[in-house]
């Protein structure tokens, strides 16, 4: 047969070959050709070498072909963990970054480091519901004070002074000088010295006392305790907002509950600034409070502590013998002469007592009259007909 069979292989017999074809960059092939005439000339065992030969140059090519690749695919795969670990750190600090700048992990809240405006910055800190003295309750002490201070009243007693006896009020030593009547005086003159005029009588009282008290209604009316106004005989009320102290008059006392209300009037006919009596009930042990008051004459001092214990009772010495208080809210707030009649205010700003007595002997043990007690007894002292 003339025709020539063609058979086309993947494979390179030749170096020549392998060269020639790589150069034009297509992958080395072999055509091998035979003439079916002269396929009878050659023997079985030479073809067969031949085409193990050409099967074992095959197969080395296709291990340089491979191991290339395995190079390559290494190289390739060290820059893909490269490149997806510095991916990865970008990703991951870019969302640190967001989380630390939009607070997503603090629930909305400033750091404590920062600046503190909160009643507690004022409402930012109620929305976090912090309730405790840090951050927000500077801010809210703060507003309570400037809410409710100018309804705070300094209250400052008068009373006769008290006479200096001489030896010649001594009737004896009065007569044995030749002095008829008092000291040589004429009845008429005695009797005026007896009854002086009301002018001279305002003009020689002197100062005995002060207290503090605070406008439960804003026409004009003074809640304080009874042993600040006791046995006096002119009374003075300092207000925000006036120059001149203003005369009030003792509407009506209570020694056993040692409360007093008091009236002012107002000179230019404005409204006073007035407090809102809470219920002393609903108040916690722990819970913070306000004191504001007069202490020492230092005016408008304000404060604060917890409120340490309900229900005390106890006993305090005066004049008219032993004095037993009971069901008295105790505080570590400073409690000192002067803030008598004060209010104890809750964080709200509502008044939970009033500050009566102090624990000489220890420190930080005030005590103050509850609102449950005061609301009581609180129309019948307005009106005296308790």
């Amino acid at each position: 047969m003339n025709e020539q069979d063609k058979y086309t292989s993947h494979n390179g017999t030749t170096n020549s070959n392998m060269h020639s074809q790589n150069e034009t960059g297509v992958k080395p092939s072999t055509t091998y050709t035979y003439d079916s005439q002269a396929q009878g000339q050659r023997k079985p065992s030479e073809l067969q070498a031949s085409y193990e030969k050409e099967l074992g140059i095959h197969m080395d090519l296709m291990n340089m072909g491979g191991s290339n690749r395995s190079k390559r695919s290494s190289r390739n795969s060290t820059r893909t963990m490269l490149a997806s670990f510095l991916i990865g750190a970008m990703v991951v600090g870019g969302f640190a970054y967001a989380a630390d700048r939009n607070n997503l992990f603090s629930g909305g809240s400033t750091a404590a480091g920062t600046g503190t405006t909160s009643i507690a910055s004022g409402a930012a800190q109620q929305d976090a519901g912090l309730t405790t003295a840090s951050l927000g309750t500077n801010a809210t002490v703060a507003q309570i004070y400037e809410a409710t201070s100018p309804a705070v009243v300094k209250i400052e007693t008068y009373t006769e002074p008290s006479k200096q006896s001489t030896m010649m009020d001594d009737p004896l030593f009065r007569q044995f000088f030749g002095g008829g009547g008092r000291g040589g005086q004429s009845q008429q003159e005695q009797q005026q010295e007896q009854q002086p005029s009301d002018e001279q009588s305002s003009s020689e009282l002197e100062l005995s006392g002060s207290g503090t008290g605070f406008f439960f209604e804003s026409d004009g009316y003074i809640l304080t305790n009874e042993h600040v106004v006791s046995g006096a005989k002119e009374v003075k009320v300092t207000v925000q907002g006036y120059d001149e102290p203003l005369t009030a008059q003792v509407m009506g006392t209570s020694y056993e509950l040692d409360l007093a209300v008091l009236k002012v009037t107002s000179p230019d006919g404005k409204a006073f600034p007035s407090l809102e009596l809470g219920n002393s009930d609903e108040t916690r042990i722990g819970d913070w409070v306000i004191a504001i008051g007069n202490p020492y004459g230092f005016d408008q001092t304000m404060t604060m502590g917890v409120l340490s214990a309900k229900e005390r009772p106890i006993t305090i010495a005066d004049e008219q013998g032993d004095h037993e208080y009971e069901h008295l809210l105790q505080t570590d707030a400073s409690i000192n002469p002067g803030n008598s009649g004060g209010p104890l205010l809750n964080e709200k700003g509502q008044v939970i007592g009033i500050n009566t007595a102090v624990n000489a002997e220890a420190q930080g043990i005030g005590f103050a009259i509850p609102t449950t007690t005061i609301m009581n007894v609180l129309d019948q002292l307005k009106t005296n007909t308790l």
